[in-house]
Parts: C-alpha cells; sequence; structure tokens
C-alpha cells in the first residue's frame, strides 16, 4: 500500500463555517485506518512559482491507498470540494537515496 499526499485548494475568499470542523472530523473518521496523518490546516501561505489560480493552500492530510485512483475515490469525499480542490499525490521514500548521497560528499561545512 502506498502513501498519498492530499493537499487542500480553498479559494482565496473561503471562511469555515461553523459545522466545518465536524464535516472534516467526520470525514476523517470514516477514512479510519486509511488516514495516515491527519495533517493539518494551513492560514497563511505564500506561493512561490506557478499554482492554482484563485486558491491557497487550506493544509494537507496522508493517506494509504491500494492505488491512485483509490486515493482519488477517497478524496471524493472531501468537504472542501464544493469550494475547492483537493491535489492527491503519490509518494516516494528517497530517504535511503539521500542517506547514500549524503555518505558521499562528506562534510559540507
Amino acid at each position: 500500500m502506498s502513501t498519498y499526499l492530499f493537499t487542500f485548494r480553498a479559494p482565496a475568499d473561503y471562511a469555515p463555517s461553523a459545522g466545518t470542523f465536524d464535516a472534516w472530523a467526520t470525514w476523517q473518521h470514516k477514512l479510519g485506518a486509511r488516514l495516515k496523518d491527519r495533517g493539518n490546516p494551513g492560514f497563511a501561505a505564500a506561493a512561490l512559482g506557478a499554482s492554482v489560480a484563485g486558491t491557497t493552500l487550506g493544509g494537507y492530510s496522508l493517506i494509504r491507498a491500494g492505488n491512485l485512483d483509490a486515493a482519488v475515490a477517497l478524496a471524493r469525499g472531501c468537504p472542501l470540494l464544493p469550494h475547492g480542490a483537493v491535489e492527491v499525490c503519490e509518494l516516494a521514500n528517497h530517504d535511503d537515496r539521500f542517506d547514500n548521497w549524503l555518505d558521499t560528499i562528506g562534510d559540507l561545512s
């Protein structure tokens, strides 16, 4: 099973309602064990380079899914979708590769 990053893109003028927390908590509860990291909402944000027009990064979650289609199916339940967007991408682990690279370059100081 792979890990997928969900990034939540809210309209720049988005303001959560009184029921927003309950909607998110309910959706995340339904994800069950597939929810690897609940993540956190983001409030102050900035973008460098090209980004989705008219939106701002609103937060993230990490999800376990068998493939991209399964991850997208899980994202379809996100309570932000009527207002914004969810970006879904499979994460790769490069820890070993980075550790090996560090071993080859030595001390940079």
